[in-house]
């Protein structure tokens, strides 16, 4: 198991920037694939970002891809979500999540791992 803490979240305009981070308790961070999930009332969790265990391999939802980037520094055991170019639609609780298994996915139901979340509210 793995204890992760969001943090970064706020209140941002649009067009603006925010980086979220994830830090992860333990040592064994490096041995889980990361990833980023939205979820706003009412509805599904919904994928945002994946990155392996070394960060060689990303995946990225087609609503983000060219805005947010997913990184990780394995040294400091975090892993980090850069959001620019921010919309109103991106306005939603951030969680970042942890899974072993030998590929990146995209489904909530697959990470067993799970922070606390953190409010990203984009607003003029």
């Amino acid at each position: 198991q793995v204890q992760l803490v969001e943090s970064g979240g706020g209140l941002v305009q649009p067009g603006g920037s925010l980086r979220l981070s994830c830090a992860a308790s333990g040592r064994t961070f490096s041995t889980y694939n990361m990833g980023w999930f939205r979820q706003v009332p009412g509805k599904e969790r919904e994928f945002v970002a994946a990155t392996s265990r070394s960060g060689g391999t990303t995946s990225y939802a087609d609503s983000v891809k060219g805005r947010f980037t997913i990184s990780r520094d394995n040294a400091k055991s975090t892993v980090y979500l850069q959001m620019n170019s921010l919309k109103p639609d991106d306005t939603a609780v951030y969680y970042c999540a942890a899974q072993r298994l030998f590929i990146l996915t995209e489904r909530p139901s697959e990470y067993d791992n799970w922070g606390q979340g953190t409010q990203v509210t984009v607003s003029s």
